[in-house]
């Protein structure tokens, strides 16, 4: 988040903020320096369809979308508490995340809560940002889907241009987006969890990826499929799971089976991509 012309708030998750802030410091220009905040600071995510109605009902400050874009953060005052709320969402919903002073967090709160009770407001934490909205709306996540395996274009988070001006890794970057992928980040969906026994299963990820035939998908530089993730899909009533698939069998509608507990599990390709399964156009979260 851009603070001022030359100042910036970085949020990372918390199994990664060391070496992310080892990496910032280690690259930043002659003069500047970076502060470690962690202890200092908490947010709380506000998020749903209704999260602009409960903002609203705490603050003065336009939060209407004409008013409050998508993509931008701003100092609000919420409750009588200087609140940097930041229009961004992981869980493919409208909303933004609200930082302040660690000793301020219980107060924001309750303060969201009493008010936001009347419009349905319920209490949600990891497993929701971290695994079901999460894997509705396709987002990739660090040690998951992203490591140092596969590229960003078999990731599918290239965008359409890149900028002009010189970024570490550039070079590499261009190459990258120059090159056919090997492999193709999906989300698949499961059709049977019944086991031979007559017992439900659910992936939890890491289980291999097979043809129809029973054969592991590997991919042209050596890479076996597996599942990236895997996690309940509410709103959308499937179990999804995520898999880099070779390019060759990546494709909408296709038919693989995923081995877990020594059985195999019927499943279909449901994106080859990164378009979400839950509100593919994103309106919710940019309207």
């Amino acid at each position: 988040m851009r603070l001022a012309h030359d100042r910036f708030r970085v949020v990372t998750g918390g199994a990664t903020g060391m070496s992310d802030a080892k990496w910032i410091s280690d690259h930043l220009p002659s003069g500047a320096y970076a502060c470690d905040l962690t202890s200092a600071w908490t947010t709380i995510g506000l998020w749903g369809p209704r999260a602009r109605d409960v903002l609203a009902s705490v603050t003065a400050g336009d939060v209407s979308h004409a008013g409050f874009a998508f993509g931008t953060c701003r100092e609000i005052e919420a409750g009588g508490i200087v609140v940097l709320a930041s229009r961004i969402s992981y869980v493919g919903e409208l909303g933004w995340e609200l930082h302040v002073p660690i000793e301020q967090g219980a107060r924001l709160w309750d303060t969201l809560w009493e008010t936001g009770r009347p419009h349905g407001l319920v209490p949600a934490g990891i497993g929701v940002y971290g695994t079901t909205g999460r894997l509705e709306k396709g987002y990739r996540a660090f040690g998951a889907e992203l490591t140092p395996d596969y590229t960003l274009t078999e990731a599918g988070m290239t965008r359409p241009k890149v900028k002009e001006q010189a970024f570490i890794g550039k070079d590499a970057y261009l190459r990258q987006r120059a090159e056919p992928p090997c492999a193709v980040l999906c989300t698949l969906t499961v059709d049977s969890h019944t086991s031979a026994d007559g017992s439900l299963r659910y992936m939890l990820g890491g289980e291999p990826i097979l043809s129809l035939t029973g054969e592991r998908l590997v991919d042209a530089k050596g890479r076996p499929s597996y599942v990236t993730s895997a996690g309940s899909g509410p709103s959308v009533g499937k179990h999804l799971l995520m898999a880099y698939l070779p390019a060759e069998v990546a494709a909408d509608g296709g038919s693989l089976l995923v081995e877990y507990m020594g059985e195999q599990y019927p499943v279909t390709v449901a994106v080859a991509g990164a378009t979400p399964l839950f509100d593919p156009s994103n309106s919710r979260i940019r309207s």
